[in-house]
């Protein structure tokens, strides 16, 4: 047995103990009831009392909190004194140096608990045999799980009494405080980035965007255990350096993915999910860490937005801010060239195995909040992480912390990764014709506006999108967007010299497009115009329009149809080039992201010019509605309806409803047989809401036909009445006041 060397060893004799009058702790309590709303920390499942598990406190570090002490006899302010020592849990060395251990000696008022960044405890009352105890720790110390041991002495004697507190507690980030590193001052933000347990995640393509709701579920059974065990265990921050966001949050970028440690999530990019769950029927996290913190391997599978989900809730588990980002058109430079360099043959089709970059329709990563002492006040704020396993740094599948503010400004050599991040958000998408071995290359075209756009995540307490891409970088064409390419081409010491081989010819204009908005189980058209603008001279256009599935990944899968055109275009004339698609064409092709790549590759006879471009698109599929049969209230149950109706011209079969939301502790599941052509299924439940406040209700379908579709119900729930009113002692200050029970989303 290990002896912590800051608790007193007791008498020898313990009725010398009883002669001497020395106190001694009856009973130990941790005020959950009162402290969970002072630190935010209420809806957690271990502050709550449930049938077979035992109940723990959870606070904020920098922040004071109460127990109340029964004392064998009443606590005598000149003549005890009360030492608290307080052990980080599972440190086989804790110290004082590396704040892992600490001691404080009670002192006799409040207003004596010293600095913020240490420990301090003090009595707030005495009433007879009861003391109550305000004790802060400090607002640097290590996050996680804590042991107490309390001696008990007579001044001036050599008589100590042990009490060692039997369970443990929990000390979290606290971005409520001003001395965090971790610190936000804007309580709706805190409301948003801390608190909300469920969010939205971007998804589908730039010209087509689709939100999709995650549960986050940071309050749930085992959640907290997973996120510390992942925090310590796999991703080995030493207990030293557990009070540092910036090495926790780099620590988790490469814990939440399996390739380096047997990580949280397994990722998988192929076709085939055997033996694990599709990502796209993931419809949140708790069922991921409360598997992984079961069988201690990685979960099967997940894709960038898996990724993100499972450390945003984390990271909001731990304490610090946290939100979802997703950028689309996002550049994946390997060669850290700040160029996305595409091969195509001389009908315009990729060149799958000449391409190590790639253009993902979407990615999506993490920001978490925090101050960068380590490089600058100025770089303090969102810093972006990045948990789907792209690219190595330092010899591990891990991305950031990388101050957003630094991405913009173009400073790509401040730690950590921000040449990586730069490059997915500004880099140039250049596109070369392959004519053989040993055969020059020919530059078609280089688009510096095709990478970066409508960088999205959730707006502040509403369910639509904030567009924060002017945080990441300037306006496109202007001055300072261009400038700071310019310094981050210079620092990245990279050549950026290509030669302009296309003919410059401006006669014949070319615009290349696609119907919008087209729902799945629909024809859709891709349509080339071409218009000569010569006023005396007709040309000959020859060329090819193609459409293929892709992954979300940019990389190509099938060729789902393609035309080729040959045609003359009189002078200051016009010719419409179309090619329909139809449901049946493209059906039994498409991906589960329902993605697809247009591309065109035209010459004008005569000339050397080549016109080439291509897009990306999906069609849309359609969204679950949900309704409540009456108004939600907490503590009482209602009917839940969710409905969809079958936008395919063939019937969905074997089809599976899952439902999450607050107070369901495993997924409703219901089956439905078959959904004709056209029309709409429908399936109740009962549900009932465990607290009033702001929550919401998350659902994803599934079938052979037809997956990946999900739909949310944002509301409020009602307090009961006898729940509208209840008591709250307020721990620094003394006195009663009466506020409203908002224990879902606080």
């Amino acid at each position: 047995m290990k002896l912590n060397p800051l608790v007193l060893p007791p008498i020898l004799d313990e009725t010398d103990a009883s002669s001497l009058n020395v106190i001694s702790i009856k009973s130990f309590d941790l005020c959950i009831k009162e402290n969970g709303p002072s630190h935010h920390t209420k809806n957690f499942y271990t502050m709550k009392e449930n049938p077979g598990d035992e109940t723990k406190l959870i606070v904020r570090r920098g922040q004071a909190f109460k127990i109340k002490l029964t004392l064998s006899r009443p606590f005598s302010r000149s003549k005890d004194t009360l030492n608290f020592v307080f052990t980080l849990k599972n440190d086989d060395k804790p110290s004082q140096g590396h704040g892992t251990l600490v001691g404080c000696t009670l002192q006799n008022n409040s207003y004596e608990l010293g600095r913020s960044n240490e420990w301090g405890s003090a009595i707030e009352t005495i009433s007879g045999d009861l003391m109550e105890v305000l004790i802060r720790p400090s607002c640097r110390a290590p996050v996680g799980e804590w042991t107490v041991d309390i001696d008990t002495q007579l001044l001036n004697t050599d008589g100590v009494r042990n009490y060692k507190y039997p369970s443990t507690f929990y000390v979290l980030f606290n971005p409520w405080c001003e001395d965090d590193q971790v610190y936000m001052s804007d309580p709706e933000a805190l409301r948003e980035y801390v608190l909300a347990d469920t969010t939205l995640i971007w998804r589908g393509s730039y010209n087509r965007l689709r939100p999709s709701v995650w549960k986050l579920g940071q309050y749930e059974k085992d959640v907290l255990d997973c996120s510390l065990l992942l925090m310590s265990k796999i991703g080995k921050v030493t207990p030293a350096h557990r009070n540092d966001p910036i090495k926790i949050s780099r620590a988790l970028s490469a814990a939440v993915n399996s390739p380096d440690d047997d990580g949280a999530v397994l990722g998988n990019w192929s076709e085939d999910f055997s033996g694990g769950t599709a990502p796209t029927k993931w419809v949140g996290s708790v069922a991921i860490l409360q598997e992984y913190y079961k069988k201690r391997r990685p979960v099967k599978y997940g894709q960038c937005w898996v990724f993100s989900g499972v450390l945003t809730t984390i990271a909001r588990t731990l304490g610090i801010p946290s939100r979802i980002v997703t950028n689309y058109s996002s550049a994946h430079d390997t060669q850290g060239s700040l160029t996305v360099d595409y091969f195509v043959d001389s009908e315009g089709k990729v060149l799958e195995e000449m391409n190590s970059d790639s253009i993902w329709n979407y990615h999506v990563w993490n920001e978490v909040w925090m101050d960068r002492p380590d490089i600058g006040g100025e770089f303090g704020g969102w810093q972006a992480i990045d948990s789907t396993p792209q690219e190595m740094s330092d010899d591990m599948y891990r991305c950031g912390p990388a101050s957003v503010r630094a991405v913009k400004l173009g400073e790509i050599l401040r730690p950590y990764d921000c040449d990586f991040l730069y490059s997915e958000v500004n880099a140039d998408k250049v596109f070369w014709r392959y004519t053989g071995v040993n055969k020059p290359l020919k530059l078609l075209r280089k688009d510096t506006l095709g990478i970066g756009h409508l960088i999205s995540t959730k707006q502040i307490g509403r369910w639509d999108r904030d567009d924060i891409t002017d945080s990441y970088k300037y306006e496109e064409r202007s001055r300072d967007e261009r400038d700071t390419m310019a310094k981050a081409l210079k620092q990245a010491n990279s050549v950026f010299s290509r030669y302009y081989l296309n003919e410059d010819f401006n006669d014949v204009y070319f615009d290349f497009n696609l119907q919008d908005d087209i729902k799945i189980g629909e024809t859709f058209h891709v349509t080339l115009q071409v218009k000569n603008r010569s006023d005396e001279k007709a040309y000959n256009v020859v060329g090819s329009l193609h459409v293929e599935t892709v992954l979300y990944t940019g990389k190509q899968r099938d060729e789902v149809k393609s035309s080729t055109f040959d045609v003359k275009i009189p002078p200051n004339s016009v010719e419409m080039i179309k090619m329909e698609v139809t449901f049946h064409e493209y059906y039994e092709k498409l991906q589960d992201q329902a993605a697809f790549n247009i591309s065109c590759m035209v010459n004008v006879k005569d000339t050397e010019f080549e016109y080439f471009a291509q897009d990306d698109f999906r069609v849309r599929k359609p969204d679950i509605k949900i309704t409540f049969q009456g108004v939600p209230t907490s503590h009482e149950e209602i009917d839940v309806i969710v409905r969809l109706t079958n936008p395919l011209p063939i019937p969905l079969k074997k089809g599976l409803f899952q439902l999450e939301g607050p107070g369901i502790e495993s997924q409703i599941l219901m089956k439905i047989a078959e959904v004709p052509i056209g029309a709409t299924t429908s399936a109740t439940f009962k549900y009932t809401p465990p607290f009033s406040g702001r929550a919401a209700l998350v659902a994803k379908f599934t079938c052979k036909e037809l997956d990946d579709v999900d739909g949310f119900l944002a509301y409020e729930v009602k307090p009961r009445p006898e729940d509208v009113l209840i008591e709250s002692n307020e721990i620094n200050g003394g006195y009663t006041t009466l506020i409203e029970r908002r224990d879902v989303i606080p």
